[in-house]
């Protein structure tokens, strides 16, 4: 089941539509109100959330979902006319699995939501990675440092969850663009960087195990590898 967020009835109709053509069971709300009453009933497998809707805007809505243990796992895309960077960057911060702007293509929005649903089925089982002093822990979307929990945004536990799960491998700004940001066409490196820089900032001590490779990208440090990891000024 997924379930459409959308005022506009036209915009609505057409996602259900194609939703419904291309084999999945679909649903569909003008509002907050209307969703959260749904959600309460049945839980979907994803959801399609317009950022400018009646009452609770879908800003407030997502906060709302990741925020209770019930629904925080539900993968969410933003299907929204706001098209700024920094909007972008806000949603997938705020937990947004993905966000399309609108007017979008039928076919893009079928292949984008198959992708993040592929991406959702693989984390569902509870998975701990470890290295060094830091520990994530996938099914509870937690990280801890010598013990101690740190608060990561979305997009930051993203990046660090794939970086340990390759540990020694480097990576280019570009692939962790695709990787982890699941697109090669949105934003730019500097968006790499920023969220490099802001996690370093988090891990404090734990951050050297982010290595800078000058000139390619970064990966995470290898334990088993004798030279200490690279942590430069400037990503």
């Amino acid at each position: 089941m997924i379930y459409s967020v959308e005022d506009d009835q036209a915009i609505r109709d057409l996602v259900l539509y194609a939703l419904r053509q291309a084999g999945f069971e679909a649903e569909g709300f003008v509002d907050g109100q209307q969703f959260m009453q749904a959600m309460a009933r049945r839980l979907p497998q994803l959801v399609l959330l317009d950022q400018m809707l009646p009452g609770m805007d879908g800003g407030r809505l997502l906060a709302q979902l990741r925020s209770d243990e019930r629904t925080r796992g539900i993968p969410v895309i933003m299907l929204t006319a706001k098209d700024s960077e920094m909007d972008k960057v806000r949603s997938l911060d705020a937990g947004a699995d993905d966000y399309i702007v609108k007017p979008f293509g039928v076919m893009e929005l079928l292949s984008r939501i198959r992708a993040v649903l592929r991406r959702s089925g693989e984390q569902e089982a509870p998975q701990r990675l470890q290295a060094g002093p830091i520990a994530l822990d996938v099914g509870r979307r937690e990280v801890m440092v010598d013990g101690q929990e740190i608060t990561l945004t979305n997009m930051e536990f993203r990046l660090l969850h794939h970086l340990m799960s390759y540990p020694g491998l480097v990576f280019t700004r570009e692939q962790l663009l695709n990787k982890v940001w699941d697109t090669d066409y949105f934003g730019d490196t500097r968006t790499v960087d920023m969220h490099v820089r802001t996690l370093r900032q988090k891990l404090g001590e734990a951050a050297s195990m982010i290595e800078t490779k000058r000139g390619v990208g970064y990966r995470l440090a290898d334990e088993g590898e004798d030279s200490p990891g690279s942590r430069e000024g400037q990503a």
